[in-house]
């Protein structure tokens, strides 16, 4: 595959490997949305009461979005975009799956809200949104899902209005390094560029849901992070790291107070969440 990012020049076109590794991902996701939007860990009811789904690390760190547009990237169902549409911006989201942005779509139009959706994947935005944002958000058990963070961070930062904020809370590289059932190192924590092949058996979200599909995902280290945001003109503000992650989604954690779950190896805290932001040259 050749690649440029050149001004006024750029192939951004997917190979084969990694167009059937999405076809993959895009299954399981599908079948995850299913199941997440009746499940307890997404909890709709509290959410269409009117409870806000950001986390308290996003809600401290993010700029005041009254006014602001925002694009929100790998959206899932919709649920923290429409809580950023709540706070007063005018959101964008986009996701891989279809059966995600459906739901979002049809969340969006039960709430009465004028969010936008769109089902696209993250190396193809530029053939589907031509807008430019004031905000670039995105969280959480995103980037693993993406051979490489160039591509990722040319269409992101693409979407980013010159003085624009891009914001990303994201679960630890460290923390991808082991197994979470055994509490084992077992993965890189660099990127080889080949994905990591698994069977999923249930979802985060509900341990006992019946899915068993394949899945595709790859390690990104914080110098792939950082160098290529920082290539596609972000000026970074801020770093900052935790020791909790906000969602008791690998089923070992230590509760610690509200929003805040621990994973110990030999009863020592690790690095679970880190956030970046930055304002675009």
């Amino acid at each position: 595959m050749v690649l440029s990012l050149s001004k006024g020049k750029k192939n951004l076109n997917m190979n084969k490997k990694e167009i059937e590794y999405f076809d993959v991902n895009q299954k399981l996701w599908d079948a995850k949305t299913k199941i997440h939007v009746g499940s307890q860990f997404y909890n709709m009811e509290a959410f269409l009461a009117g409870e806000n789904s950001l986390r308290k690390i996003e809600l401290a760190e993010l700029p005041p979005l009254e006014g602001k547009t925002i694009f929100h990237s790998q959206c899932h169902f919709g649920q923290d975009t429409l809580s950023m549409q709540r706070m007063g911006g005018q959101c964008t989201g986009i996701d891989l799956s279809a059966e995600a942005i459906a739901q979002a779509k049809a969340l969006n139009e039960q709430l009465g809200l004028s969010a936008k959706f769109v089902q696209t994947n993250v190396y193809e935005i530029d053939k589907h949104i031509e807008e430019q944002f004031d905000v670039v958000f995105t969280s959480y058990g995103v980037i693993g899902w993406l051979p490489d963070l160039d591509r990722w961070a040319y269409q992101l930062l693409s979407r980013l209005k010159s003085g624009g904020t891009f914001y990303m809370v994201e679960f630890h590289p460290a923390m991808y390094q082991y197994n979470w059932d055994n509490k084992q190192l077992e993965y890189s924590y660099f990127n080889t560029g080949e994905p990591t092949l698994e069977v999923e058996e249930g979802t985060y979200a509900d341990r006992d849901s019946d899915i068993s599909l394949k899945e595709y995902f790859w390690q990104h280290s914080f110098a792939e992070v950082f160098n290529a945001l920082i290539k596609h003109g972000l000026e970074i503000e801020s770093m900052n790291e935790y020791d909790y992650s906000p969602y008791q989604i690998f089923g070992t954690e230590v509760k610690r107070a509200e929003q805040e779950y621990l994973f110990q190896v030999n009863e020592i805290d690790l690095p679970l969440v880190f956030s970046l932001k930055g304002i675009k040259k």
